[in-house]
C-alpha cells in the first residue's frame, strides 16, 4: 500500500509540484492549503508523513508543528522553507521536525528526506513497543486483530481480564498465545506487575519441581543456594504456563495443589510458601483427548479450563495478513537498519494465498528474511523464494518491479523526444508567430516551450531541466512565474 503523505502549503503551485513528485515516487499525496486544514486531515488519521511549509498566513508552520507533536508525537514532520535561515530551521527541529529542505528541492532530495522520516518512524515505533512490552502495558489495542475470529478473541480476553479466573488459551503452534496472555495481563488490575512465562515442555523432567516451586540450599546435589521458583517470582502478578500439556503427571498433582491452596512447597523446604498469582495456561494439544488417554489429570484439566479462549490459525484470519506484514516490516526496518516501505500488491496476494503451517511465527520469520534480502523500496515475490520459487539473484531491477499496492504504474517513456518530433516532418510544436505572422514575445514562447517539455517528458522535472539546459531551481521558478499546472501535463497513471 502506498504511503500517504500530507502536503501542507498555502502556495497552490508548490502543492501541485510536490504532489507530482510524490506520485512519481510511488506515494499517495494529499494536500492542505493551511495549518488548520492540515490539522483537520491529520485528526482523521491515516497520514504517514507530513510535509509542512513554515511560512503560511493564519496558523504558521511553527505553530502547526507544535500542535501536531502534541497530538501525534510519533508522526514524522518534514518542514519546508523558502528561506534557509538557520534560526528558523533549528527552532523547527527542536519542536520535533525530523528533517527540512529549502524550496524548491530536487525529487532526489525529497525522496531521501521521506525515506529518513520513515526510518525515524520505524525506530520510534519499535522503541515504544519495547518499552510497553517491558512495562507490561502491551495490550489488546496493540494487537493486529481486525479479522472477525480475532475480534472474538479480544472480546473474550477483555472479559476475562476483569477477574482472576483461570484461563486456558488453546490454538496451533505459532498463533500468538503468549501475546494474548500478555494482553490479558495488561488489561487486568495486575498490569505492571510481574509476568512470568514458563515453557513446561522445555524444562528437564528432573528440574520441573525446582523450576516451578523453588528449592532450599542443599535440597539436592548441585543446590548450592536457595532458589525462588516461578510461582514466587510471579507473586502478585501473572504466571503463564505455556505447553501445559507437556507437564509430567507427578508434577500435575503438585500443580493442582498449588492452585487450590494458593501455596507452594519448595524442594527441601520445611513449610509451604503463600503465593498470589493469576494462572493463564496455554497448549497446542487437545487436553480433553489427553484426559481420555490418561496423559493429563482430569481434575487439573477442569481447574485450568474454567475460561477457555481459542486463538485461530493464520488461515482463519487471513484478513490480518497485510497488516501483520507491514507491522513486521516496520519492526525489522528498525532492527536491521533497512528502509523497506511496503510489499507490492502481487506479493501481498501471494502471502494471503499461502498456507502458513507455522502461523504468525512462520510469517514473521519469512518477512524477516525478505526484509534482509530486499534491495529496493518494496518487497517482491523474489524476496520470498521459499514461497514463490523465484531465484532472488535473478530479481528485477527497481524500474521493472511491479507497482506497490494502490500505486499506479510509472509513466512510460515518451515515444519520441522533442528533437525527434521536430525533425520528422510537421511544424515546430510551439508557435513562434502570432495570427498576423509576427513574432510572439519571447516570454510567451518560453512559457509554451516549458509546458511542451513537461508534457513530453510526463512531468519528470529533472529530465525537463536537462533537456532545456536549465537549472532545476530555475525551472521551478519559471513554472511558478508562468502559473503552469503540472497536473495537466502528467500522463494518466
Amino acid at each position: 500500500m502506498a504511503k500517504t503523505i500530507l502536503i501542507v502549503d498555502d502556495d497552490p503551485t508548490q502543492r501541485r509540484l510536490m504532489q507530482a513528485v510524490l506520485e512519481k515516487q510511488g506515494h499517495h499525496p494529499e494536500t492542505a492549503e493551511s495549518g488548520e486544514a492540515g490539522l483537520e486531515r491529520i485528526r482523521r488519521g491515516g497520514i504517514d508523513v507530513v510535509l509542512l511549509d513554515l511560512v503560511m498566513p493564519g496558523m504558521d508552520g511553527q505553530e502547526t508543528l507544535e500542535v501536531i507533536k502534541a497530538r501525534e508525537p510519533e508522526l514524522p514532520v518534514i518542514v519546508l522553507t523558502a528561506h534557509g535561515g538557520i534560526e528558523t530551521v533549528v527552532k523547527a527541529m527542536r519542536a520535533g521536525a525530523v528533517d527540512f529542505f529549502v524550496k524548491p528541492a530536487s525529487p532526489e532530495r525529497i525522496a531521501v528526506s521521506i525515506r529518513n522520516a520513515f526510518k525515524v518512524k520505524d525506530l520510534v515505533g519499535e522503541v515504544t513497543r519495547l518499552k510497553r512490552a517491558q512495562s507490561g502495558q502491551l495490550g489488546f489495542k496493540d494487537m493486529i486483530a481486525s479479522a472477525p475470529a480475532m475480534r472474538q478473541v479480544v472480546r473474550l480476553g477483555e472479559r476475562a481480564a476483569k477477574s482472576n479466573i483461570p484461563i486456558l488459551i488453546t490454538g496451533e503452534s505459532g498463533v500468538g498465545k503468549e501475546l494474548v496472555a500478555r494482553s490479558i495481563m495488561a488489561a487486568s488490575d495486575r498490569a505492571g506487575r510481574p509476568f512470568v512465562a514458563v515453557n513446561c515442555g522445555a524444562i528437564p523432567e528432573n528440574l520441573v519441581e525446582s523450576t516451578l516451586f523453588g528449592h532450599e540450599k542443599g535440597a539436592f546435589t548441585g543446590a548450592v543456594a536457595k532458589h525462588m521458583g516461578k510461582f514466587q517470582e510471579a507473586d502478585g502478578g501473572t504466571l503463564f504456563l505455556d505447553e501445559i500439556g507437556e507437564l509430567p503427571l507427578d508434577m500435575q498433582v503438585k500443580l493442582l495443589r498449588a492452585l487450590q491452596e494458593g501455596e507452594v512447597d519448595p524442594v527441601g523446604g520445611k513449610k509451604p510458601v503463600k503465593v498470589d498469582v493469576r494462572i493463564i495456561s496455554a497448549t497446542n494439544r487437545d487436553l480433553a483427548e489427553q484426559v481420555k488417554s490418561g496423559a493429563f489429570r482430569e481434575d487439573l484439566f477442569y481447574r485450568l479450563n474454567v475460561f477457555p479462549i481459542e486463538v485461530p490459525s493464520l488461515s482463519e484470519r487471513a484478513d490480518d495478513i497485510p497488516a501483520l506484514v507491514r507491522h513486521f516490516i516496520a519492526r525489522f526496518n528498525a532492527q536491521e537498519g533497512k528502509s523497506v516501505l511496503d510489499a507490492t500488491s502481487e506479493t501481498m496476494d501471494m502471502l494471503a494465498r499461502h498456507h502458513w503451517k507455522g502461523n504468525v511465527r512462520q510469517l514473521e520469520n519469512a518477512v524477516f528474511r525478505a526484509v534482509v534480502l530486499c534491495d529496493g523500496d518494496y518487497l517482491t515475490p523474489e524476496d520470498f523464494p521459499q514461497i514463490s520459487g523465484l531465484n532472488p539473484t535473478l530479481r528485477q531491477s527497481d524500474a521493472e518491479r511491479p507497482a506497490p499496492v494502490a500505486e499506479t504504474a510509472a509513466p512510460a517513456e515518451p515515444q519520441e523526444d522533442a528533437a525527434q518530433a521536430n525533425g520528422q516532418g510537421g511544424a515546430f510544436p510551439v508557435d513562434i508567430t502570432d495570427e498576423g505572422g509576427h513574432l510572439r514575445p519571447l516570454e510567451s514562447i518560453e512559457r509554451d516551450l516549458i509546458a511542451f517539455a513537461i508534457e513530453t517528458y510526463s512531468g519528470r522535472m529533472a529530465e525537463v531541466a536537462r533537456r532545456l539546459g536549465l537549472g532545476r531551481s530555475t525551472l521551478y521558478r519559471k513554472v511558478r512565474e508562468y502559473d503552469l499546472d503540472v497536473d495537466n501535463f502528467r500522463e494518466a497513471g
